[in-house]
């Protein structure tokens, strides 16, 4: 082996890295992302979930007993209501995640030792079904003489009342799925073709640039749905996963996010150089879909500004359609903020592919 041959490969290769940009922010990027990601933004302890509470008592025991639970810094309460049937409807469109019903007769059932409280929780989240248990545990001075001892509260968990993890993880793993494959497969796309020679010709072709565009990402929305149908099939048929919503309503939130991601896969496709600038572009997609989306880690117990990240994120907003499709079993219609949050990302950038696929043109 001659080192002088060895030393010159390898100035070859250092060489080869420092002209590609790409690869060197991504040596620097994905080591930073990491340490911010799991250093910064995620936090098991979950703080702040949306809450509503329905006083129906409206004494100052039971404020006061509002107040303490707000004082854990688990919930934050954004709404007032009046019934607990309004909590219901509130939880099952997915504008909170914990509701307090206080009765009327709250002071009396305290001072008995009786149920009090109904705490009711969104229990397709497995891991707010556990932080809420913690406001269960709230002191009442229920004993006599004042002495304090354990609240007579109770958690009443909707949608997965067994705290099944496969009943939180499967729909969730659906647009895990279907962001990995659809990113990857348009990010090639066209990088591809010109790797292959194949540009000139595609140029030349009687087509708009938006034709082009939607040509290249079509036909993998069957694809798309294709694989929906099977980890659909195998949660029903190995976990027993419910469907509790109209399976219209799943279909039509995997296509907004097969959408949302082809798009995405096509700019990254008009950006990279290479297909394995491609991949890595999309592996820089990934990571943090995965982590700030909420599917690994719980959303509530990011930073703020973690958060309005992740409301950019396709991922994010597909996991609150179809874990409410699926296990609440509200309909698209309900969740339409979250719809129109996909229509809006696949439309913006889509735009910004087209305009820069006509910037190769020239």
């Amino acid at each position: 082996m001659s080192v002088q041959r060895l030393l010159a490969v390898m100035l070859k290769e250092l060489r080869q890295l420092r002209r590609d940009r790409t690869t060197l922010a991504m040596i620097i990027g994905i080591p930073v992302m990491q340490l911010v990601l799991f250093g910064y933004a995620i936090n098991l302890n979950l703080r702040g979930l949306q809450a509503a509470v329905a006083d129906e008592a409206g004494t100052n025991q039971s404020r006061a007993l509002v107040q303490d639970m707000l004082a854990t810094g688990v919930v934050q309460v954004g709404e007032h209501v009046q019934t607990p049937q309004e909590l219901m409807a509130l939880l099952r469109a997915g504008r909170i995640s914990v509701g307090i019903a206080i009765p009327r007769d709250f002071d009396r059932r305290r001072a008995e030792g009786r149920e009090a409280v109904q705490i009711l929780v969104d229990g397709s989240d497995t891991v707010v079904q556990s932080a809420a248990v913690q406001l269960a545990q709230l002191p009442l001075d229920t004993a006599p003489g004042g002495a304090a001892r354990e609240a007579p509260i109770s958690v009443v968990a909707f949608y997965n009342p067994e705290r099944r993890s496969a009943v939180n993880i499967v729909p969730g793993l659906i647009g895990v799925i279907l962001t990995m494959t659809m990113v990857l497969f348009t990010a090639v796309a066209i990088v591809r073709e010109r790797e292959r020679g194949n540009m000139e010709l595609l140029i030349t072709m009687p087509l708009t640039r938006l034709e082009l565009m939607l040509g290249k990402i079509l036909p993998y929305i069957g694809i798309g749905l294709l694989q929906t149908t099977v980890v659909l099939g195998l949660g029903m048929l190995l976990f027993s996963v419910p469907i509790r919503g109209s399976l219209p309503d799943v279909y039509i939130a995997a296509m907004l996010l097969i959408a949302a991601n082809l798009t995405l896969g096509l700019l990254i496709s008009n950006i990279a150089r290479s297909q394995f600038q491609a991949m890595q572009m999309a592996f820089f997609v990934f990571l943090p879909s995965i982590l700030l989306s909420g599917f690994m880690f719980p959303f509530a117990g990011m930073p703020g500004v973690v958060q309005w990240l992740a409301e950019v994120l396709p991922l994010t907003h597909f996991l609150r359609l179809i874990r409410g499709t699926m296990l609440r079993g509200s309909g698209v219609a309900e969740l339409w903020p979250d719809a129109l949050a996909l229509v809006g990302f696949t439309a913006v950038v889509l735009t910004l592919a087209v305009l820069r696929f006509s910037k190769r043109l020239d």
